[in-house]
């Protein structure tokens, strides 16, 4: 009997972040194919006790891990042993001894690695099948940061993360049966620098849970206030998500506010930084922190704006919003891997005059603005169901669906 073993940076569980979100389903549909044994970190231990209680239940074996490794040993000990900082903040000798006892134990036919930092606690020799999923070319990322940060002291940690993980993550898709990543774009990046072929590098897209992110479900009201609102969702103390924020209300919403005084823009999402909190002080502005569900915010939203500088892969907060009916306007990194078509699902500008007018056509455009929303849910139901995005996976494995 076929038995996988899937590794993954954080447990996925709660669903409410991207990569829980694709790790979660991404459990789901393997949790069809086969048993599946789960070897798991997680970011503190209240995180830790909310996924051993869900998955329990639903692996064969479950293993999970807090992350203890502070930024700055993790960097000491990559620049003494000439690997990628990212590697080491996901380094766990507990959970490295567990996924070595089970894959001892003979009964691993088959291994799917969720994110490059699990790529270290891969057996280096295995015969069965091994999907490495990297989600975007993170290296991709650092070499954007190091651009951005030019004159910061610590610009030779992003320089150095590009060069580094980008050796690693060529020399670990040169093991593994196939690489995945989450756009056509991020794939052909990788097959551009690693040289491998589309055979061995494939796009395995994100989905959407259309009858959870549903506008005609009943949500309490959030937001109060007299004037239209735009939302932006996320994780806020993720350095993109925090730029995206201070960019949108420090020089596009002031030109908002020209024409529609009242305006209001809501920042909603966890652990905002110290950096997000004080844009509350700023007139028009909502910090709420994190919220229970993110879907009333998205309901009363009168534009969804995505921001985002730098962005890599597919952005879930956009097939959120786009799936609740909301109309959206987002940078052009940011709408870069959603299918959908610029000017009828979704608005696309990348300066902030441009964007600041596109909030404002939707702001005063009520019709427009609701054409737009059901034309984005229409297109997320017919392109963005889950088992549809999750499918290759049997294939890929070998395993019957």
């Amino acid at each position: 009997m076929p038995e996988i073993l899937f590794l993954v940076h954080r447990a996925p569980w709660p669903p409410d972040r991207g990569d829980r979100i694709r790790s979660w389903h991404m459990f789901e549909a393997l949790a069809k194919l086969a048993p599946v044994h789960v070897a798991a970190l997680a970011d503190n231990d209240a995180d830790a006790a909310l996924a051993r209680a869900k998955l329990a239940p639903l692996c064969k074996s479950l293993a999970i891990e807090g992350r203890r490794v502070s930024r700055p040993i993790a960097l000491a000990e990559a620049v003494l042993r000439r690997e990628p900082v990212s590697i080491h903040l996901f380094r766990s000798k507990a959970l490295a001894r567990q996924v070595d006892a089970l894959i001892g134990r003979g009964d691993i036919s088959h291994i799917v690695a969720f994110s490059g930092q699990m790529a270290q606690y891969l057996p280096a020799r295995f015969d069965g099948p091994v999907l490495m999923d990297f989600v975007d070319v993170d290296s991709a990322k650092f070499g954007a940061y190091a651009k951005q940060d030019r004159r910061q002291p610590l610009n030779w940690v992003h320089r150095r993360e590009e060069r580094v993980l980008g050796a690693y993550e060529v020399g670990i898709a040169r093991r593994v049966a196939a690489s995945l990543f989450v756009s056509e774009a991020e794939a052909a990046l990788f097959r551009q620098k690693s040289g491998l072929a589309a055979d061995k590098v494939l796009a395995v897209g994100n989905g959407i849970d259309t009858d959870r992110f549903d506008p005609a479900l009943p949500f309490d009201p959030v937001g109060h206030g007299d004037g239209p609102l735009a939302v932006f969702t996320g994780q806020m103390d993720y350095r993109p998500n925090i730029d995206a924020a201070r960019w949108f209300a420090a020089d596009i919403l002031p030109l908002i506010r020209r024409r529609h005084p009242a305006a209001r823009f809501a920042v909603v999402g966890r652990a905002p930084s110290a950096e997000v909190r004080a844009l509350a002080k700023q007139p028009g502005v909502i910090v709420t922190g994190e919220v229970p569900d993110v879907r009333p915010w998205l309901a009363a939203a009168d534009a969804v704006v995505a921001p985002l500088l730098l962005a890599r892969g597919v952005q879930n907060k956009l097939l959120e919003a786009m799936a609740m009916a909301r109309p959206v306007v987002a940078s052009a990194a940011a709408a870069t891997g959603i299918d959908a078509a610029p000017g009828e699902h979704l608005l696309v500008a990348d300066d902030a005059a441009a964007m600041a007018d596109a909030v404002c056509m939707l702001f005063g455009d009520r019709d427009a603005a609701a054409h737009m929303g059901q034309a984005a849910r229409a297109r997320m139901i017919a392109r963005y169901g889950w088992d549809a995005r999750m499918a290759p996976l049997g294939a890929l494995l070998g395993l019957p669906a």
